[in-house]
């Protein structure tokens, strides 16, 4: 049981979540806050003040004062009309982590919702009822507004929610399966549930996560590919790295040599050449500048996931009310656009390791394209081709969706993030990359195993006897594709 105060919230407790079906609760602390903050809310619907998002209109009907007796249908004609997103849905896993950050968001105590609202969400979450939330849509200012107001509908028991086998239904056909009832929106709460970040922070988290281990995956076959390669150890050993002071890249080349210890087929300076090339050489350089991209994302994700970010702001009792704007995506759209490039140079210097692989110029010996019989059967030659296709395809989704803009709500909301494209081109390129990665594997496998198995390192041997059981050897030409998805499906599994 993972407990949200609004404040502790980590990425590794979202992974216990979202992957290890860890289920929520809420600080008894964070209840009373929530409670406080309603009272306030209570407070300013019955007085005469005009507070925006509480008793007037939204965007640029800011300036238009709503009736008490009118408040609550201003909060459900609030969802309804921002329900308007397209495309494929998010993922299932993307939507519940939405649903989780929208919930510790909330519970911090400056969004003025009822209990009832943390109670709903929460047990939603813990019952694994998923909104079905359109991907496009978002300009990441405001808040992710179309894709949070489609995850808002389920609570007032409208819209639409997968079921555990994935299928797509009525969310109040969900609903009563599971005892719960829908709510009734009041003052305040429409807004406060989808004016945040929580699209582009959700899509961002299971990004990050994906990154990371495709980052630590990215090292044992890139081991496997100076093996096969007969490699020179020398470029890993810490002086190196050590004199030139970046963290992250001595410590991929430590794991690198903990990868190639005790391995027969690794060479020294000058034993068959004085230096390999830069795609060998300068893997803790390369994949070391990754993970400065990863920290610094996973540095930002974990402030936003503990972040109120709606508006307004209900602080000191509701004394204080602040129209501001946290809402606005801009520190995850540029975290998302940095990681874009850090993923993106992992798959740039896989394809460059494949190409030597299979080139019989470059690969020391070993069969053109690891061919079991070169000219009749051309073996790897165009899962290369594949490889360098999903590369250049990334260049294209690797431009910033950051530094566009459009301005919205009659000029109001003038200058937005695009977060979310962001995030969502991230786990495109993420996608392309595993599956770059994947035919690295695949080809380091293949070349591996021609050098002979038992000369490799220990680890790496044990990794080749697991993806030679996902993947045959090459005896003869078949359809690759399968292959390469069997592969793909192996290292985005999320380990625990």
């Amino acid at each position: 049981m993972i407990e949200l105060t609004g404040d502790t919230l980590t990425i590794n407790q979202l992974k216990e979540i979202l992957y290890g079906n860890q289920r929520v609760k809420v600080s008894e602390e964070s209840m009373e806050k929530v409670k406080a903050s309603r009272a306030a809310v209570d407070k300013i619907v019955k007085s005469a003040e005009t507070v925006y998002g509480i008793n007037t209109g939204f965007g640029q009907f800011s300036d238009v004062k709503i009736e008490e007796e009118n408040v609550a249908d201003l909060q459900l004609n609030l969802i309804r009309s921002h329900a308007c997103g397209v495309g494929e849905p998010f993922p299932r896993i993307v939507s519940k982590a939405m649903m989780v950050l929208r919930l510790n968001a909330i519970v911090k105590g400056y969004s003025g919702v009822r209990i009832e609202v943390v109670e709903l969400l929460k047990q939603l979450i813990n019952c694994n009822v998923i909104p079905v939330i359109p991907q496009q849509g978002s300009l990441g200012a405001s808040g992710d507004l179309a894709p949070l107001a489609h995850l808002a509908l389920v609570l007032i028991g409208e819209g639409q929610v997968f079921t555990e086998s994935g299928e797509v239904t009525d969310s109040l056909e969900v609903l009563q399966k599971h005892n719960l009832q829908p709510i009734t929106l009041q003052a305040k709460e429409g807004l406060a549930l989808i004016n945040g970040t929580q699209s582009m922070t959700a899509m961002g988290v299971v990004n990050y996560i994906a990154s990371e281990q495709l980052a630590l995956d990215s090292e044992w076959i890139s081991a496997m590919t100076i093996e096969s390669l007969e490699g020179i150890t020398d470029a890993f050993l810490p002086e190196t790295h050590e004199v030139r002071g970046y963290p992250q890249q001595t410590a991929v080349a430590k794991r690198m040599l903990n990868w190639l210890e005790g391995s027969n087929l690794t060479t020294r300076q000058g034993e068959k050449r004085v230096q390999d090339a830069y795609s060998l050489r300068c893997i803790p350089q390369v994949h070391g500048a990754t993970w400065q991209v990863l920290d610094y994302v996973k540095e930002k994700l974990e402030i936003e996931i503990n972040a109120a970010t709606d508006n307004p702001l209900i602080f000191d009792n509701g004394n204080t009310v602040i129209s501001g704007g946290n809402f606005h995506g801009q520190p995850i759209a540029f975290a998302m656009d940095f990681l874009k490039i850090g993923v993106a140079e992992l798959a740039n210097i896989s394809e460059r390791r494949t190409e030597r692989l299979v080139n019989s110029q470059l690969n020391e010996g070993l069969p053109a394209f690891l061919s079991p019989e070169p000219g009749l059967q051309s073996g790897a030659m165009i899962m290369q081709y594949v490889a360098a296709s999903l590369v250049s395809e990334n260049k294209t989704l690797a431009h910033p969706a950051s530094v566009d803009s459009i301005p919205s709500s009659a000029n109001q909301e003038d200058h937005v993030s695009m977060g979310t494209i962001g995030s969502r081109h991230a786990a495109d390129i993420i996608k392309n990359s595993q599956r770059v990665l994947a035919i690295e594997a695949i080809c380091a496998m293949q070349a591996l195993e021609y050098r002979g198995v038992e000369k490799a390192a220990e680890k790496t041997r044990e990794k080749w006897k697991t993806i030679n059981h996902i993947v045959p050897s090459i005896t003869e030409d078949r359809a690759f594709h399968k292959d390469i998805e069997n592969l793909y499906n192996y290292l985005k599994e999320i380990k625990i």
